[in-house]
């Protein structure tokens, strides 16, 4: 049995040892645990389509026997100077010091926040949100208090309902645009806005850039660094490059921030291995050529998306993503999304992440991903159909 959706402090093995949590399970990787590598088609993840070794090689121009001469030996606690000098090419205009190298956004997400946050400290958060960014803090003993997309405004951000929360002068500000799951983002003048808001409460402000590359009908949102200095911003292999297996990400911070979160990594993981650093590193001097191939993949499956929910509006209703690879989508006829996810993965072997993984007030909806191969896309569609035409008769009672 899955222990999603429960929070408990204790948790007994089953050799009977009370294994103590402190933190609330992560309902999303519960879930994933239970079913991602147990279908034939993915619809609920948030990345792009994997790439092969093969196309990797093909895009970043290299040869595997240039890892001939690679040493293994230590890499470096902040990333190795190959990796992070690309990196500061591409997001701090050459500048390394800003640059850790952490193992995916999820390392440094944690060591983050277990270095600037302690008891009763207020962060505010995106709502809804991938659970890391505010059940971490919650475990610090940090009071939550959420920024809410509201469903019946298009999850359109409310900054002047965000400049009133942060009026008590919160210690951060935790956002990601464009948005998991709901794919929404904001503009320009917006982000300047929101800037403008952390600053004003003095609060150190976390932008999760984990989709920042991945837009369809306006270009990227510049990282918010030059505008404040209180800023943390995370990135990702993951997500819009397809290269999820690397678990290769980092964090762009002030440089003594990074001096304190390396006293707690010295207890973790230390460092990034080389190999995967100097795979990470073809990829990211090539992000350009990747990110417009994953780009004009994930638009035309979009594309097959919206058509497809336009067909039957009376079982799905979608917001149309301004940029990521996701989509939340509201099931109304549905009275149990979450029992529907799991028929869909244990009956059809198709995905689909219940929208309560992303929080209690989400219940009627999903996460839907199309970033995926189009065969999967489709055939999840078709499968997903069924299910929602199955429970929503069962439900009415015919």
């Amino acid at each position: 049995m899955s222990n999603v959706g429960v929070e408990v402090p204790t948790e007994v093995a089953a050799d009977g040892m009370e294994l103590r949590m402190g933190i609330a399970i992560a309902k999303l990787e519960a879930w994933m645990r239970d079913y991602y590598h147990k279908v034939d088609h993915d619809i609920g993840s948030s990345g792009v389509r994997d790439l092969s070794m093969a196309e990797l090689r093909a895009l970043c121009g290299f040869e595997m026997s240039e890892l001939d001469s690679l040493v293994l030996h230590d890499s470096e606690a902040y990333g190795g100077p190959g990796l992070r000098t690309a990196l500061a090419d591409r997001w701090t205009g050459g500048d390394v010091d800003p640059v850790m190298v952490t193992h995916g956004s999820s390392e440094a997400i944690y060591i983050v926040m277990h270095t600037l946050l302690n008891p009763g400290d207020e962060v505010i958060v995106v709502d809804p949100a991938y659970q890391q960014l505010y059940d971490i803090a919650q475990s610090r003993g940090c009071r939550i208090t959420r920024w809410p997309l509201r469903a019946d405004q298009g999850f359109a951000p409310d900054l002047e309902l965000l400049r009133k929360l942060a009026a008590s002068g919160p210690r951060m500000i935790v956002v990601n645009f464009p948005h998991n799951p709901t794919g929404v983002s904001i503009t320009a003048e917006q982000q300047d806005e929101l800037i403008a808001i952390a600053a004003e409460s003095g609060a150190w402000l976390v932008w999760d850039n984990a989709f920042g590359e991945m837009t369809y009908a306006s270009a990227p949102l510049r990282l918010p660094h030059d505008r404040y200095d209180k800023v943390i911003s995370f990135g990702t292999l993951s997500k819009s490059y397809g290269l999820a297996g690397m678990r290769v990400g980092w964090c762009l911070a002030p440089r003594r921030l990074h001096e304190e979160m390396a006293v707690l990594r010295d207890y973790i993981a230390l460092y990034v291995s080389p190999v995967l650093e100097f795979f990470a590193e073809k990829a990211v001097r090539n992000a350009d050529r990747i990110v417009a191939l994953q780009r004009e993949h994930a638009g035309a499956n979009l594309k097959i998306l919206l058509e497809w929910a336009a067909d039957i509006p009376e079982l799905v209703r979608v917001t149309p993503p301004a940029g990521s690879v996701t989509t939340f989508v509201e099931f109304p006829q549905l009275p149990d999304v979450e029992r529907s996810c799991r028929k869909l993965a244990e009956e059809h072997r198709v995905l689909l992440v219940p929208g309560m993984c992303f929080g209690d007030d989400f219940s009627s909806y999903a996460r839907l991903g199309f970033g995926g191969t189009t065969t999967e896309l489709t055939a999840g569609l078709t499968a997903l159909e069924q299910v929602l035409r199955e429970d929503s008769r069962m439900a009415a009672g015919r």
